[in-house]
């Protein structure tokens, strides 16, 4: 088949532009606002997209808190979501008013940081401490943007030791999770995971 986008003719029942491009890893991104208000809501539009500096990027339909606190503070945390906590994570996804905290309605622990404010989950096994650097609004080829991506530098690191095997970070026995279409969801395990050397000169 073959489908347009702008014209959504793909006579499907649902988009499947999500379930093309993927699996896509979950932000699970924690803020702060200027009042000490804390946000931590999961996003799959996010990835890491550079290594010098480490940087990372999401994206939210719409200007919401996550946006507003990391703006307002110049700070957020990205919080490993894995198989264990993917109830907790899918917890922090519901839409609760402003004020009201994710990390109690999803039973998870905040922790400290090192070098920004906003809390880290407790009970992941990794998280990003980042520095704000820029909020890019997506225009479209037809319009104004309906999304904002949100640019941030990796100024700190959380690894739990218990994953960190000869040296190596064992992400796959972390189990983390991705995002895939629809309701579905990836989850990475030791079974599935394989290597490949990259050719010689690459």
């Amino acid at each position: 088949m073959f489908y347009e986008p702008a014209k959504n003719d793909h006579g499907l029942r649902y988009t499947p532009f999500k379930a093309l491009v993927a699996p896509r890893p979950i932000g699970w991104i924690t803020t702060m606002a200027a009042n000490g208000a804390v946000n931590l809501s999961p996003y799959s539009y996010f990835n890491a997209v550079s290594d010098k500096p480490d940087i990372v990027v999401f994206s939210s339909h719409g200007y919401k808190d996550a946006i507003t606190f990391a703006e307002e503070t110049r700070e957020f945390v990205c919080n490993l979501a894995t198989w264990d906590l993917r109830e907790a994570m899918n917890a922090t996804s519901a839409p609760l008013p402003r004020g009201e905290s994710e990390l109690d309605l999803a039973g998870l622990t905040p922790a400290p940081c090192r070098l920004v404010r906003p809390p880290r989950v407790a009970e992941s096994p990794v998280a990003l401490e980042c520095k704000w650097l820029r909020t890019v609004p997506l225009e479209r080829l037809s319009g104004p943007a309906v999304y904002h991506m949100v640019v941030g530098e990796v100024v700190g690191v959380h690894i739990d030791d218990r994953f960190i095997v000869d040296g190596l970070v064992d992400t796959a026995a972390m189990r983390p999770i991705a995002r895939a279409g629809y309701r579905e969801y990836f989850v990475a395990t030791p079974e599935t995971k394989f290597a490949m050397t990259r050719p010689p000169g690459g």
